[in-house]
């Protein structure tokens, strides 16, 4: 069985609140035993193991410095095939195309959710970040509150959401329509991609619009999570 190790109290507190019948163990600091406690019971109920440990225990159970206080060992999350014939309804779909670091999976996620998005779509294979350890820690909570689909066929997904969505790309071309231009009357499909790379040419094509942040011009782009929390804070209050 693959397990993932999910740290912190809010990837923790979300977990529970999704799934909790994937939560296998739970080890926590003497500090957190308040916060952990309505989680223990939960455990209890389901005759699953968990433990108060020591720092020095819990960084060797989750294998880094970084983990709140808290930590749960949980079945990893089923990343289904998105479903061409019956994609999902939401208002803003988000598509991610070649995002390779698992910590920028994670800050996208965060932000999505903030904002309301109703699904992240991650382009699988080689170079495509999937839910991980490091992307529950950065993300907060936040890829438990997102549908998430994979596919290997980007080009494939994007033409078949033409009748539901406006696809839009993120692009540094000049060529590209502002942010603040783009039509608001659907739905919309937002992809994004890597910063060495971008998307690669066939998703971009496969894309009705092109879409580019207007800044002063001093840097070419920003990272892609700070990226991703800009577009995603443009659209969401328009749709």
């Amino acid at each position: 069985m693959k397990t993932d190790t999910i740290c912190g109290l809010k990837p923790i507190d979300a977990l529970f609140r999704r799934r909790p019948e994937q939560v296998e163990r739970l080890f926590y600091l003497p500090e957190m035993k308040a916060v952990a406690g309505p989680h223990c019971a939960v455990l209890a109920a389901a005759r699953k193991p968990y433990r108060m440990v020591e720092a020095e225990e819990l960084e060797k159970v989750t294998g880094t410095p970084h983990h709140g206080g808290i930590a749960a060992v949980a079945r990893a999350r089923a990343v289904p095939v998105f479903p061409l014939l019956d994609p999902p309804k939401h208002k803003l779909l988000l598509i991610l195309d070649g995002i390779g670091n698992p910590h920028n999976l994670g800050a996208i996620a965060r932000s999505a959710a903030f904002f309301g998005v109703g699904a992240i779509l991650i382009g699988e294979g080689p170079g495509h970040a999937m839910p991980s350890d490091a992307a529950y820690r950065t993300a907060e909570g936040g890829l438990e509150m997102l549908d998430l689909y994979k596919s290997r066929n980007l080009p494939n997904v994007l033409q078949s959401l033409d009748a539901h969505y406006r696809t839009v790309a993120s692009s540094l071309s000049r060529d590209a329509m502002p942010l603040s231009d783009l039509p608001r009357d659907r739905s919309i499909a937002l992809v994004l991609g890597s910063e060495e790379n971008g998307i690669s040419p066939d998703v971009l094509a496969a894309c009705r619009r092109h879409i580019r942040i207007a800044g002063s011009g001093r840097l070419q782009s920003l990272n892609v999570a700070q990226a991703a929390a800009v577009m995603l804070a443009g659209l969401a209050g328009s749709l």
